[in-house]
């Protein structure tokens, strides 16, 4: 049976691109890990099931949708067959076998999927040009206001933009700002969750150069919310770093300054030099950062290739 799942610590861009193209493809939609806020908030307003749950690759055929990397995906994703990636990312996994690979620079793994249906491309990648009908829409929709941050993140394409209303229409959602606020706000619930949790909520690992690199993220309207909680959730990432990390960044990302405050673990001066920043203390905050695809990943990827 093939299965379309996201990455761990699912995100809406991850959950909703499963759900969306296992209706193109007969597929059974997957996750791996816990529905976060937000995402629950999306699929109760649509009146949609969540993936399910699944912990090991073996036996099954797989798509992946919104990442690439193995340290990402399932812990024995080499004992499935991968038949397919639909990602944004940059690519961060190799093969055995030719596979349906989709990945392009745009700001959510969503619009992909919204793009391959507008064009009816579904049977392209094996599936079948079927109705999309409203609910689907507005998962789609979602994920490309949660991923993009309404449109505020550097990685917003004016393709998020056009695929966002044609999906607007379909769903029935007439004001997308209003509705994108009502999404930032399921998002920005991380006040009343308990430092682990939030820790976890969107937190990747990435290999550079051989280190073990750790990075995450969290969305708020207002960094208040969280700042009580910043010396637990630095504690958290403590016990984190001792498991084999070179560095590890969590970045609590205000929507509306549009910025990131970043908490620092490990090679401090490998943060220092990739950002050009002086660290006098345990976080600092990047004015304009609010991507961690585009705006973390890369520079930090560069600088320990040169190491």
């Amino acid at each position: 049976m093939l299965y379309i799942v996201g990455h761990k610590n699912p995100d809406t861009d991850s959950i909703c691109s499963s759900i969306v193209l296992s209706h193109f493809l007969d597929a059974i939609p997957a996750r791996l890990g816990d529905l976060n806020p937000e995402s629950e908030f999306i699929l109760k307003r649509f009146g949609v099931m969540e993936p399910e749950l699944i912990t090991s690759a073996e036996g099954k055929e797989l798509i992946l949708v919104d990442h690439s990397e193995k340290s990402q995906s399932l812990e024995d994703i080499d004992k499935g067959r991968i038949i397919g990636i639909i990602d944004h990312h940059k690519v961060g996994i190799t093969t055995s076998e030719p596979i349906i690979y989709i990945a392009k620079p745009l700001g959510s793994t969503a619009t992909i999927v919204g793009e391959l249906y507008f064009k009816g491309m579904m049977e392209f990648i094996g599936g079948k040009n079927r109705e999309l009908k409203g609910d689907l829409a507005g998962l789609l929709l979602s994920a490309i206001i949660s991923d993009t941050v309404l449109f505020k993140s550097p990685t917003t394409t004016n393709t998020d933009k056009d695929i966002a209303e044609r999906l607007a229409k379909i769903a029935g959602i007439e004001d997308i700002n209003a509705y994108g606020m009502e999404i930032l706000k399921a998002k920005s619930t991380v006040g009343s969750m308990k430092p682990e949790e939030i820790v976890n909520l969107d937190y990747k690992e990435f290999n550079f150069n051989g280190k073990k690199i750790g990075i995450g993220q969290v969305e708020v309207i207002d960094i208040n919310e969280i700042e009580s909680k910043k010396e637990e959730i630095y504690s958290v990432l403590e016990e984190k770093i001792n498991k084999g990390y070179d560095l590890i960044l969590f970045l609590i990302t205000d929507i509306m300054k549009e910025g990131s405050e970043v908490l620092v673990l490990g090679n401090r001066e490998a943060f220092e030099r990739t950002f050009n920043v002086e660290l006098k203390d345990k976080s600092i905050f990047l004015e304009g950062v609010m991507s961690r695809k585009k705006q973390v990943v890369p520079p930090l990827e560069r600088y320990y290739k040169n190491k």
